[in-house]
């Protein structure tokens, strides 16, 4: 085994807390949390440490690690890091100690933080796999413990909600799985030792002499796997029921890290293993993005329920990413990974406001809640600013993302990006009004004496809003670690497919350029005018 052991240290340390809580004696249920939470935060200070770690200039895998597995199936335990995943590493570091800390389960501590922690190794494992076979073992476990978690810990009809998850997630995953052995199959025909092998790197230098029309089929059984978890419209009616029935930590997950593997899934493995299929389908993802944001954001306005609006919302912002992913430029990649982020820090922030709330007045209806800001005058400030970043103001950070993938996907496929700059709006509409009616106005009897934020909570709150505002206003330490390898990636699918990717450089006819010439030619043949 040679290369860096700290990735895998990071990947099966939760597991380890997880083993570790498993044998503490029921008698001594009082430190169960506290091992939960020192585990991950241990877990979230290495990924940290690797971030520091890093090298920027960098847009190869750093701290790889490489090893045979399964030799004559062409398996290996191969685990690695770039720009491209470095910072959802950082994020599922971050999120899982705070949604620990800031939610306790109301029964059976110790299989929730059981699954949670097997939880957080199925998603680390996920960002950092660079075996096919490896990735989908680890897209596979995640399945089982939010499960559990949204099956045990929901609310009413949390069984419902668990089997759909499962039923939609795992029906996408059998046909990655079709695919992934039909590349692997095919691939080795084209490969110079013209073994079988499932090494990501091997196979996109391989993937590239498959026929135009195999190597789009092999792309639609992917992006259709990963657009079940992203989840893209149509593919996208499990999300509001699972959000809306699970607990609050799972919610948190759910949207600031699970959904992450989707949209990670379409760049690492779309993008980088099919070029040409990536570019030929972008069209139609791109369409299903834009009525993603467009629905999404429709829908959640529509909405009664606090956290199922929250829930739709996610489905707009989704719509953006897919956007980004799939102009294939530097500044639509770019802007994508960094909603990626964006989104799990302002979501997940606004499920745990929301989880708050529904703790002091047991409803999440908007029409039982007036008058709040009043009552929580912290929680208000809290979720006005979370509330902002998710609607893209700028100075917080949902706008530089929005702002990134709008650049690219104008550059690429300008009236689509015309058509979701109106979801930004739309997003304005239905959280400013859901705000509104919530916070401001008399309170009630009902709402007049409910607590604000205790010590705990303000202390989970902070890391989050303080992130929220440092992205938005300094977003360069992030940007200029993904960008080496947003580049490389780039490069690569221009040498596999030998296309020209849009860059913001290139002149549109009729552009400022080509006016300013008529201007000057006229300028030199009117003198005096």
């Amino acid at each position: 085994m040679g290369g860096s052991t700290v990735l895998p240290v990071i990947i099966f340390l939760p597991l380890v807390g997880a083993v570790a809580i498993a044998l503490i004696a029921p008698s001594r249920s009082t430190v169960l949390k506290p091992v939960a939470v020192a585990t991950s935060a241990a877990t979230g200070a290495l990924t940290l440490w690797l971030m520091a770690a890093f090298d920027k200039n960098d847009g190869d895998f750093q701290f790889t690690q490489l090893t045979e597995w399964i030799g004559s199936a062409g398996i290996s335990w191969h685990v690695g890091v770039d720009g491209i995943s470095l910072f959802l590493v950082v994020l599922t570091g971050v999120l899982f100690p705070l949604a620990i800390v800031a939610c306790d389960p109301p029964h059976d501590a110790k299989a929730y933080y059981i699954w949670l922690l097997v939880l957080e190794t199925g998603c680390l494992g996920v960002f950092l796999s660079l075996d096919l076979v490896l990735f989908f073992l680890f897209f596979e476990v995640v399945l089982i413990p939010m499960y559990f978690l949204i099956g045990s810990w929901g609310h009413e009809n949390r069984k419902y909600a668990a089997t759909k998850f499962f039923l939609f997630t795992m029906l996408g995953s059998a046909l990655m799985l079709v695919g992934m052995l039909t590349l692997a199959l095919l691939a080795k025909d084209y490969s110079e030792t013209g073994e079988v092998t499932f090494n990501l790197l091997e196979l996109a230098n391989s993937a590239g002499e498959l026929p135009t029309i195999t190597a789009r089929w092999i792309f639609l059984s992917f992006a259709l796997a990963f657009a079940v978890k992203v989840p893209i419209f149509p593919v996208h009616t499990w999300l509001p029921d699972a959000h809306t029935e699970a607990p609050t930590a799972g919610s948190v997950i759910l949207a600031g890290v699970m959904l992450k593997l989707g949209t990670y899934g379409l760049v690492r493995f779309g993008l980088y293993l099919f070029p040409e299929a990536s570019r030929y389908f972008a069209p139609l993802l791109f369409t299903l993005g834009v009525i993603g944001i467009l629905y999404g954001a429709v829908v959640a306005t529509m909405q009664r329920d606090l956290k199922r609006l929250v829930a739709y919302s996610s489905v707009a912002h989704l719509g953006f990413i897919v956007l980004g992913i799939f102009s294939i430029n530097t500044e639509g990649i770019e802007g994508g990974l960094l909603q990626m982020v964006n989104h799990g820090l302002s979501t997940g922030a606004l499920f745990l406001l929301v989880g708050f709330i529904y703790e002091r007045r047991h409803t999440r209806q908007i029409s039982e809640m007036i008058g709040l800001q009043k009552a929580a005058p912290v929680l208000a400030a809290v979720f006005t600013v979370v509330m902002l970043s998710s609607v893209g103001l700028p100075g917080l950070n949902g706008f530089v993302g929005e702002f990134l993938i709008l650049t690219g996907a104008f550059v690429a496929h300008r009236w689509w990006a015309v058509a979701a700059a109106a979801g930004v709006i739309l997003a304005a509409l239905y959280l400013l009004w859901a705000y509104q009616r919530v916070f401001h106005g008399t309170p009630d009897d009902a709402n007049r004496s409910m607590p604000d934020l205790n010590w705990q909570e303000k202390l989970v709150m902070v890391p989050l809003v303080g992130l929220i505002v440092f992205l938005g206003v300094y977003p360069k330490p992030v940007i200029e670690r993904m960008e080496p390898a947003v580049n490389a990636l780039i490069e690569h699918m221009e040498e596999v497919e030998g296309f020209e990717s849009p860059t913001v450089d290139d002149r549109p006819k009729g552009s400022f350029e080509e006016l300013r010439t008529l201007t000057d030619d006229y300028g030199d043949e009117e003198e005096g005018h």
